[in-house]
């Protein structure tokens, strides 16, 4: 077995190119940021992005916030939930346009800011929403240029970067910016996903994504990396790569996004449980992604998530400080 390091020059150890020892229990986290359009996040504690779906068939709120003929989200209930959010601790809000569940139908670029720019707008034009950035969660390039010209300041693209000019439009924004792992496309992604090397793999295919970007302008920086846990993975796919934070920050160099919130792989792990049943589970996926080396966590249950994390970081805090009172005697 070798060595390899870890986050916060925490090291594990690697069998067959894949880390598999547990993280220490205490940790001295190296404080660094995420730089975006708007300023930068420290990274001293899991970040929480808070989902903010316009979009009508989403698989968990199933468009709740859309009014109907028109088909357009609710702005004005979407801003209250999202300062409710905020107050309990949201770091992030990302809002998008477009389902990209498994077998969604894809939308035009037209109806995709049609649903997020006025959300985006009023957002942005909110005191009480101002320290909190907002990412737009799109995979076109016109979309992210648009969003953030309107006041959005990450870019969220599941894709990796598949439409050529995304990268561009984020480093001539100076933008921060989410690269997920995805091959091909939503509606099929989930049509015998096949890995041999699934961490070695994601973690490479990342990593070409993230050069891509840093030959476009895009600065090391401003990135973070998601390995697109549901996004053309099996259930057991999506399970190990939760806890793949380290590993993939060792590959890649850069932050990990961990996005688990109420996905299908965490029914096979509660009995079959629906989506409408998956709170604590997707808040336990948050914790173990948090304590392998993960940011940042997208989801849907943000003041039981910030809660859990906030406990989990007051734990390993009073352990670090047992632990150095322990050495120095």
């Amino acid at each position: 077995m070798a060595s390899v390091a870890g986050v916060n020059g925490s090291s594990f150890q690697a069998w067959g190119g894949i880390a598999l020892a547990p993280r220490p229990c205490y940790l001295v986290r190296v404080t660094e940021t995420w730089q975006h359009a708007r300023g930068a996040l420290s990274l001293d504690h899991c970040l929480v992005m808070a989902v903010v779906n316009a979009t009508p068939d989403s698989f968990y709120d199933k468009g709740r916030w859309i009014v109907s003929p028109a088909q357009q989200p609710d702005v004005s209930v979407v801003m209250g939930e999202c300062r409710r959010w905020v107050e309990l601790g949201a770091d992030i809000l990302d809002v998008g346009g477009e389902s990209t569940r498994p077998g969604a139908t894809p939308v035009d670029e037209a109806t995709e800011l049609e649903r997020i720019l006025p959300i985006i707008t009023g957002l942005r034009a909110d005191p009480e929403l101002a320290a909190a950035p907002i990412s737009v969660d799109t995979r076109h390039a016109r979309v992210a240029e648009a969003a953030l010209a309107a006041g959005a300041a990450i870019v969220n693209d599941v894709s990796g970067l598949a439409d050529p000019q995304m990268a561009r439009v984020v480093a001539e924004a100076g933008a921060g910016l989410v690269i997920g792992h995805l091959r091909g496309e939503p509606a099929t992604m989930q049509a015998e996903p096949r890995f041999d090397d699934l961490l070695g793999e994601v973690a490479d295919e990342l990593g070409r994504s993230v050069a891509r970007a840093e030959a476009a302008g895009v600065a090391r920086e401003r990135i973070v990396v998601d390995p697109g846990v549901g996004f053309g993975k099996t259930r057991a796919q999506s399970a190990a790569l939760v806890g793949a934070g380290d590993f993939l920050r060792a590959r890649t160099g850069c932050p990990v996004l961990i996005g688990a919130s109420r996905k299908r792989f965490l029914a096979a792990l509660t009995g079959g449980k629906p989506v409408e049943e998956r709170m604590l589970a997707s808040v336990v996926a948050a914790v173990v992604a948090a304590t392998r080396g993960a940011a940042a966590v997208r989801v849907h249950d943000v003041g039981e998530t910030v809660e859990a994390l906030r406990v989990r970081g007051g734990i390993e805090a009073e352990l670090s400080r047992a632990a150095a009172a322990a050495r120095d005697r």
